[in-house]
């Protein structure tokens, strides 16, 4: 079996994994509650002949599935948590939700961990009939949306003894990533301070109100003099109270922190400390700083993603054959007045090897980049300008070219693995490559070792 024939056996089989996308959609669990969700994969994966292993790295809805013996040993990188409050229903292209205030799936993780796992039964495929030595890994990976599912199971060394990890992203374009994603910090900042009659002793008072205010305003003169490349987002979570004439004695706010580089995020977390402890300082109040999660950068392999590249370029897009473009038209008339001249961008888009343009996003998928070579790329499976996490992402879900799309990167995925298993110089270039951008230092998970997914999930909801 070459590797055209692997692409061929992966379309002949398209509809069982169809199916298994929209099952994930149609569940739509959010971060840590994927149950339904790993236990369907887990079932697809067994029927496949893969032995599975649930509850990694203290994570109930964390899974692996594994084939095989022997080198190299190819990771498959699987997602299928969605969002809360995006229920929509499926090709329709206006805003209506199945379930108000419901989940839904607006970052195409139906589609993401499903065509991940195309990639893994192609290999699979592959070396079975060649009797071939390679062991093929499908990682099941929860809570990316805000729960660092990944960060946590690169913690307990679940990556540790892969030669490479593969994965993708959906996206309306198809494309290489330019340039790293953003290390991320999620950190809870709490103000405490003493309650009193605001106007009959209002000296007496100290306000953690006040107190998170100043932080905030402090923060908000910061950004002037950080990187352009960076960002600080916050939600106030707890504003002490809804009496006005009581001085109020707590206040909290949940912040995050991107930046291109672990390093800029680790300067950059200790500035925003700073203006919180003053804050404290100005108010007579106390603070409590919580780091919650994190997230690293991503390392990009150029050794890898010349290969998924080359075959993105070779392997014919289906996407052009769907036939619900009608559809399409309609969900890109929400977004804009002036229809493009294409619904999708079909064309890969000429890949950045410097790759010194920053996404603006965060994953937990940099941080199984620090722990081996990684390779990812996105394809079209939402029409030209469609924004991830939004309703009309969530109603192309099930659609046919969301379909196809997702068959596309499965087929990428395979044949890059079939190149990484057929050519041993590939792997240690990137490796070589993995010591140079890494300085040779290893793994060095951001979530402190006393942040457990359980405490993760009860302070995040």
């Amino acid at each position: 079996m070459d590797k055209q024939a692997v692409l061929r056996h992966l379309e002949e089989r398209a509809a069982d994994f169809y199916v298994l996308s929209d099952k994930i959609w149609d569940n739509a669990e959010i971060r840590f509650e994927e149950n339904q969700s790993a236990a369907d994969y887990a079932a697809f994966l067994e029927t496949e002949g893969f032995e599975v292993t649930r509850g990694l790295a203290g994570l109930k809805t964390a899974f692996r599935g594994q084939w095989g013996s022997g080198k190299p040993v190819i990771g498959f990188l699987g997602e299928y948590d969605a969002l809360p409050g995006l229920s929509q229903k499926a090709g329709t292209p206006v805003k209506e939700p199945l379930v108000s205030g419901g989940n839904g799936h607006g970052c195409g993780h139906n589609l993401l961990g499903v065509g991940a796992l195309m990639g893994a039964v192609g290999l699979k495929q592959y070396l079975e009939t060649e009797g071939k030595p390679g062991t093929v890994v499908f990682f099941g990976c929860p809570a990316e949306e805000g729960g660092s599912g990944k960060t946590f199971m690169a913690r307990e060394n679940c990556f540790d003894g892969l030669d490479a990890a593969l994965s993708w992203h959906p996206d309306f374009r198809n494309m290489m990533p330019p340039g790293p994603v953003l290390a991320n910090n999620a950190v809870r900042y709490s103000f405490t301070g003493k309650a009193s009659h605001a106007a009959a002793a209002p000296e007496a008072g100290r306000s953690a109100l006040d107190a998170l205010e100043l932080m905030n305003i402090g923060v908000q003169f910061l950004r002037e003099h950080i990187p352009s490349t960076a960002r600080i987002h916050y939600a106030i979570t707890d504003t002490g109270g809804n009496s006005p004439n009581i001085v109020q004695a707590h206040a909290s706010a949940l912040y995050q922190m991107r930046a291109p580089y672990t390093p800029e995020l680790a300067d950059l977390y200790e500035r925003v400390n700073r203006i919180a402890q003053g804050a404290a300082l100005m108010t007579d109040t106390q603070v409590e700083i919580k780091f919650l999660k994190g997230t690293s950068n991503t390392v990009l392999i150029p050794a890898l993603d010349e290969v998924m590249y080359r075959n993105m370029c070779a392997i014919p897009n289906p996407v052009k054959e769907a036939q619900d473009l009608d559809f399409a038209r309609d969900i890109v008339r929400t977004q804009t007045q002036e229809m493009p001249e294409s619904l999708f961008e079909l064309s890969p888009k000429p890949w950045n090897r410097a790759g010194n343009i920053p996404l603006p996003g965060s994953s937990d998928t940099g941080d199984v980049s620090w722990v081996c070579p990684l390779s990812q790329c996105g394809t079209s499976t939402w029409p030209v300008g469609t924004a991830a996490h939004s309703w009309q992402a969530v109603a192309c879900g099930k659609s046919d070219f969301a379909h196809r799309g997702m068959l596309y990167a499965g087929q990428i995925i395979a044949a890059t693995a079939i190149d990484l298993c057929e050519n041993p110089d590939i792997l240690e270039t990137a490796w070589k490559q993995h010591r140079e951008k890494t300085g040779g230092n290893p793994y060095h998970c951001p979530i402190p070792p006393e942040i457990t997914p359980a405490e993760l999930e009860a302070e995040m909801t």
